[in-house]
């Protein structure tokens, strides 16, 4: 079975924190049952060189905006567009399967509202979203959506 890709971006360390988890449970869950398949995960920076993605892929985005509210005053992203541009490097976005979102429920209609962007942007399906660094619920909740969503692709 071809492994699950996942890229990523971080920037104040609650993705990347989450992702760690998140694979730690996939790992878990491989160990247990080697009929679910690996999951690789790799963070997306300033310094990735960018290359062509030749498998299906998941994006998980976290939102940082800087100037509007996103909503009807305009929005303007901060600090994650290398994945954006990274997605659409050459061939990328067709390969871009699923969109995971995080951010702060305090920010109400902004709360995941980049993620929501990439989906629409990039014409792949909203998946799941999670709360700053998320919960082991969300951990096990996503990993299955994540799993179930692969294999509807094959």
């Amino acid at each position: 079975m071809d492994p699950i890709n996942m890229l990523y971006i971080s920037i104040e360390g609650n993705t990347r924190s989450f992702m760690e988890r998140f694979m730690a449970y996939a790992n878990q869950q491989h160990a247990i049952d080697n009929t679910l398949p690996e999951i690789k995960a790799r963070e997306i920076s300033e310094q990735t060189d960018f290359t062509d993605e030749a498998e299906p892929f998941f994006v998980s985005v976290p939102t940082y905006l800087d100037g509007g509210n996103g909503i009807d005053s305009g929005v303007k992203e901060l600090m994650t567009n290398v994945l954006g541009e990274y997605i659409h490097y050459h061939n990328n976005a067709p390969q871009c399967i699923g969109v995971i979102g995080s951010g702060n429920r305090n920010f109400n209609e902004q709360y995941c509202l980049t993620a929501k962007r990439y989906a629409q942007q990039f014409n792949a399906p909203f998946i799941a979203d999670f709360e700053l660094r998320g919960t082991s619920r969300d951990i096990e909740d996503i990993y299955n959506i994540v799993v179930k969503q692969s294999q509807q692709q094959k």
